[in-house]
C-alpha cells in the first residue's frame, strides 16, 4: 500500500538555515510562497518578469530575477507552468545549482517525461497539491490543509525525505494527508483525470443539456439543474470527505434508487477501451510529445479546440442563465 504522511511526519526544524526559492509567482507559486512564510520558512521569490516581482514585493517578499533566487537558495521550488518550465530551467536554473541543493517540483510532468533532467549532485523532490492554487491558499488559511502527492526522485544528500516533508508541512500539504508516489505516477494520474474524467463530464453535460432543451425544458432551468446550482459540486465535496458510496447514500431514497438501478446502462466496454487507449498514450509519452509540438507551434491546435467549444450554443445559454441568477453587483468570481 502507498505510504501516507501526516503532520507529525514533518519537522519544520529541518528547514532551519535553508532559504526556499519560489520560482514563479503565479497560480501555485504565490499560494506556496505565502503558506511557507506564514509557517516561518525563509522565502525568496524568483519571478520571470518585473510585473510578477513587483506583485511579490507588494506582499512583502524579497523578489529577484530567477537566476539570483537560485544562487541564493538551498531549496529551489519550481512552480512555473509546465509548458515553459524546461526553457527557464535550462537557461536560468540549471547553471546555478549547487552541490547539496534540493530541487522541488509542484508537478512531476517535466521530470517524468524527460523534459528536465536534474544533475546528480542535487536532491530532487515533489510536493504536488491535488487542488488548484487559490484553494491551496484558502485551505491553508482555514486550517483544513489539502491532500497532496509527495515523492523523492533523487537523494544525493541522504536527507531528502526529512527536508521534503518539512517543506510539505510548512506549505500545508500534510494536513490533508500526503500520498507517496513516484514522479511518473503523479504525472500520469494527473493527465488521466484531465483526459478521461473531465472530458466525459464535459461531454455528458453538453449532451444532456442539448437533449433537455430540445424536449422543451427552459434552458435556464436545464443548466441550473445540471451544474449551476452546485448540487454536483456538493456531492463531490461530500465524497472528498467520506467517499463516493456514502456521498451517494446521502441522497433521497428516490435518488439512490434512480442512480443505482441505472448504473449498468453506462457500463460500456467501448468506454473502458477508450480509457485504456488514453492511459497508454499518457504512459508511453505520446501525449507529452504531442503537446510539446503544439506548444512549439504556438498552441495552434489548442486555440482551435477552444474556439470550437466557445461556439457551442450551450455556453451562450449558460451565460444567459448566469446573468439571470447573479445578484446585482455579483461578479461571479
Amino acid at each position: 500500500m502507498p505510504f501516507v504522511y501526516h503532520e507529525d511526519d514533518g519537522d519544520l526544524a529541518d528547514l532551519s538555515g535553508k532559504l526556499v526559492g519560489i520560482i514563479g509567482y503565479g497560480n501555485l507559486g504565490r499560494p506556496m510562497a505565502l503558506n511557507l512564510r506564514d509557517s516561518g520558512a525563509a522565502v525568496i521569490v524568483g519571478a520571470r518578469g518585473e510585473d510578477s516581482r513587483e506583485a511579490a514585493r507588494a506582499e512583502g517578499f524579497d523578489a529577484v530575477p530567477i537566476e539570483d533566487a537560485v544562487r541564493r537558495s538551498q531549496i529551489i521550488f519550481m512552480l512555473l507552468p509546465d509548458e515553459v518550465m524546461p526553457a527557464f530551467y535550462l537557461e536560468m536554473v540549471s547553471p546555478h545549482l549547487k552541490r547539496g541543493d534540493m530541487l522541488v517540483f509542484g508537478s512531476a510532468y517535466n521530470v517524468a517525461f524527460g523534459f528536465i533532467e536534474a544533475p546528480s549532485f542535487v536532491d530532487v523532490g515533489l510536493v504536488a497539491p491535488r487542488l488548484a492554487g487559490p484553494i491551496v491558499r484558502e485551505r491553508f488559511e482555514s486550517g483544513e490543509g489539502y491532500t497532496s502527492f509527495v515523492a523523492v526522485g533523487q537523494d544525493a544528500t541522504g536527507q531528502a525525505w526529512p527536508v521534503l516533508l518539512a517543506l510539505a508541512k510548512a506549505s500545508g500539504a500534510l494536513r490533508g494527508g500526503a500520498v507517496e508516489v513516484s514522479f511518473e505516477q503523479e504525472a500520469e494520474l494527473d493527465l488521466f483525470a484531465q483526459q478521461v474524467v473531465l472530458p466525459m463530464l464535459q461531454h455528458v453535460m453538453v449532451k444532456a443539456a442539448s437533449l433537455l432543451v430540445s424536449r422543451g425544458y427552459p434552458p435556464e432551468a436545464v443548466v441550473t439543474e445540471l451544474y449551476l446550482s452546485g448540487e454536483i459540486g456538493a456531492y463531490f465535496h461530500r465524497a472528498e470527505n467520506i467517499g463516493l458510496l456514502p456521498a451517494l447514500r446521502g441522497a433521497s431514497l428516490t435518488g439512490q434508487y434512480g442512480t443505482f438501478s441505472r448504473l449498468d446502462r453506462f457500463n460500456d466496454l467501448k468506454l473502458e477501451r477508450l480509457m485504456e487507449v488514453t492511459l497508454d498514450e499518457i504512459h508511453d509519452g505520446r501525449f507529452a510529445q504531442e503537446w510539446a509540438k503544439d506548444v512549439a507551434d504556438g498552441c495552434r491546435r489548442l486555440n482551435g479546440l477552444l474556439k470550437s467549444q466557445k461556439e457551442l450554443e450551450l455556453f451562450e445559454l449558460e451565460q444567459q442563465a448566469l446573468d439571470l441568477l447573479r445578484r446585482p453587483g455579483d461578479s461571479g468570481l
